[in-house]
């Protein structure tokens, strides 16, 4: 596929500016977290997931039209075989200011200087219980251990931010929520609270049982430390607040209480070559196809991505009874 000049057009007919990205590398993960997937996975064929080549042909094309911000996901991104070698072609791509990773954190006391050296700017590290009994309930094959060792590799690694990530669950882990605090601040990194998504069928919990609000946690937090809200935004849709006297922000993600969706500029493709214009929506747009039709090229990727925004929706409604329900599991959306 070859260059050619096109017009920056990425904008939804909301007036929403699209210039981040999220791209699912896998589905596959070393994981089974419980809000992610179910315990008996069935992965794709792996004649139905992008090469590493079309990945990298959708990241250019989005790059072409005004995107920024990538962020790799998966599943989880570091098990995809010859990952580094996409990472070390996106960190050099014109026009692209962020490369983020998104990961579970227990390949990264092996890649996480190489992610740095690519030309990654920031890191996002899931972890939900400090105990190792119960963060294999969560993770049903993690090993605290190993991902405890990864953050480590990556504060060692000196990448611009990293973020924790912690998904709270009522009957799982609503006690940590200070000890994962206290463990970010210790080390002067960021964590984000992130309410339960209700993408897919769990297969071992109710969803609507299990949900914390936001609300709750930041009481919580609260309660100890006092929090004063942030300007600092990012391409995502935290909500961050700080600490007097600490350099750790906490943030918030709550799709389920409070929507987000004014400002939305992301899309995600997911790694069958699906663009979602919205995580909690089944729109979307095959762009597989187009990357393997001998007779289209980049302009013809680019016109698709173009025309697609017409139909990225106004928001998504999370456990809106009279709106359908997204079926599919996270691992299958792309972090």
């Amino acid at each position: 596929m070859g260059n050619t000049n096109h017009p920056n057009k990425l904008v939804d007919k909301f007036g929403r500016h699209v210039d981040y990205i999220r791209l699912s590398v896998t589905d596959r993960c070393d994981f089974r977290c419980v809000y992610c997937m179910t315990e008996d996975m069935t992965f794709l064929p792996r004649k139905q997931i992008l090469s590493l080549e079309e990945i990298y042909q959708i990241a250019q094309a989005f790059t072409e039209l005004g995107v920024r911000k990538i962020r790799l996901t998966g599943g989880e991104p570091l098990v995809r075989t010859d990952v580094m070698s996409l990472v070390e072609r996106l960190g050099v791509l014109p026009g692209l200011e962020e490369l983020l990773l998104t990961t579970n954190g227990a390949q990264l006391d092996k890649y996480a200087s190489a992610l740095k050296a690519a030309g990654v700017n920031r890191v996002n590290i899931s972890i939900d219980s400090l105990d190792a009994d119960r963060f294999k309930r969560i993770s049903r094959v993690g090993k605290l251990d190993k991902v405890l060792t990864g953050i480590d590799a990556a504060i060692a690694a000196g990448f611009d931010r990293i973020r924790l990530n912690a998904v709270i669950m009522q009957g799982y882990n609503e006690d940590e929520v200070i000890a994962l605090a206290d463990y970010a601040i210790a080390r002067g990194i960021d964590i984000a609270f992130i309410e339960e998504m209700p993408l897919g069928e769990a297969s071992d919990h109710n969803r609507e049982d299990t949900t914390c609000s936001n609300d709750w946690v930041r009481s919580i937090i609260e309660a100890k430390y006092g929090l004063e809200n942030s300007d600092d935004t990012t391409a995502g849709p935290s909500r961050y607040a700080e600490i007097a006297g600490k350099k750790s922000r906490i943030g918030f993600i709550s799709p389920v209480t409070h929507n987000f969706c004014e400002d939305c500029n992301r899309v995600r493709v997911t790694v069958e070559g699906r663009l979602l214009l919205c995580l909690g929506n089944e729109h979307s747009v095959d762009l597989r196809t187009i990357l393997r039709d001998e007779s289209l090229g980049m302009d013809d990727l680019k016109n698709t991505l173009v025309a697609a925004m017409d139909i990225k929706p106004e928001r998504h409604y999370f456990y809106d009874r009279d709106h359908p329900q997204p079926v599919r599991l996270m691992n299958m959306t792309g972090g």
